[in-house]
């Protein structure tokens, strides 16, 4: 992923949340804050406050926006219900459920939305953004998850998720410290759905992420540490997102992103309107200007990761798009991975995965 001198925290190199206060800090916007009355208010991921990811939206309103960041989709959606009420949010797929759930949204009007055409079908597909025929969120961006390792200090040519189980690189691994991440992966290899567990799957599941435990050097978020620890050779393979890959081999790491054959992991976010917001017309300029080639293009080139615009997709080579470990054909490829969808017994998973870590 290319990267400014000076970049703000994209996903790819943050805990989703540790670092929120030095996100604040450095964009100097803040969430309690009370925004200009003619300025239209957007929450999104720390990182995704560019202005190449909207600048269409700031050549035909020179008031600009009002950009506040979040470090992780919990943390949105409690502030939101706390009383923080922007006009668009952009938080994942997973999540969906919990802002409709909660009353917070409105559905969007895809006839009214430019590029909604150009939006990958499969992205559309996904549980929660169309339902009951109406639009509640429109896709933006997506990434898949899998293993980095590191070709010179693993053996062979790993292709399962079984080499974060492997006790020969013991104290050599990292695994992202997410339930929708290692608890998914965890299920995986247990054989269960990881989004409709049963309690004793729920058991069964903890019981293999508790052998795993002692492997593990790092239960992490913070990629960039994950990625300083992969090119000193600390650790050997770890849980990532594809834009650790990008980095890596632009510092001429000798490291490959796994397609594993239990398939990778996909995530998906996007924007999602607030049944506060007022003025529908800068609502809709705004998605317009996410959506438009040149920040579609923007999301990519930058950060590494998928825009649901396919014709701005389509504007990479297939080398770019394996320089960054992005399929060519997201439409074919995306069914042949697990998207992050609600867990059903998430609760119980969540209580189960930090009583594993914490060794009980």
């Amino acid at each position: 992923m290319s990267r400014a001198a000076s970049p703000p925290f994209p996903r790819s190199t943050v805990c989703r949340g540790a670092l929120l206060a030095a996100a604040l800090a450095t964009t100097g916007i803040f969430a309690g804050r009370a925004h200009a009355a003619d300025k239209l208010t957007y929450y999104t991921w720390s990182g995704y406050e560019l202005p190449e990811f909207h600048k269409p939206y700031l050549a035909e309103h020179k008031e600009g926006v009002d950009i506040t960041v979040f470090g992780d989709d919990d943390e949105a959606l409690a502030k939101v219900k706390a009383g923080f009420h922007p006009d668009i949010v952009h938080p994942c797929t997973d999540k969906l459920p919990e802002w409709k759930n909660a009353g917070l949204v409105q559905p969007i009007d895809p006839a009214r939305i430019k590029q909604w055409d150009k939006i990958y079908p499969v992205l559309k597909d996904i549980p929660g953004v169309v339902e009951d025929g109406k639009v509640w969120m429109v896709p933006w961006d997506w990434g898949n998850t899998s293993v980095l390792y590191r070709t010179d200090l693993v053996k062979g040519t790993p292709d399962s998720w079984k080499l974060l189980f492997d006790p020969t690189y013991k104290n050599k691994l990292a695994t992202i410290d997410a339930i929708h991440d290692t608890w998914v992966v965890g299920a995986i290899m247990a054989g269960v759905d990881p989004f409709d567990e049963t309690p004793d799957e729920v058991k069964k599941v903890a019981a293999i992420l508790r052998a795993q435990r002692p492997l593990m050097r790092l239960y992490t978020n913070d990629m960039t540490s994950v990625e300083q620890a992969l090119a000193s050779g600390e650790i050997v393979a770890a849980m990532t997102w594809n834009a650790s890959y990008t980095n890596l081999r632009k510092q001429k790491v000798p490291v490959a992103f796994m397609n594993p054959k239990e398939k990778m992991l996909t995530w998906v976010c996007g924007l999602v309107v607030l049944k506060t917001a007022t003025d529908m017309d800068k609502v809709y300029d705004y998605i317009n200007a996410q959506l438009s080639d040149p920040s579609a293009e923007a999301l990519v080139s930058e950060y590494g990761y998928g825009t649901s615009n396919q014709e701005a997709f389509d504007s990479f080579t297939a080398k770019q798009k394996a320089d960054m470990a992005l399929p060519d054909d997201p439409q074919t490829a995306l069914k042949d991975t697990v998207f992050t969808i609600p867990m059903k017994n998430r609760r119980a998973i969540a209580t189960a995965y930090e009583r594993m870590k914490e060794g009980d």
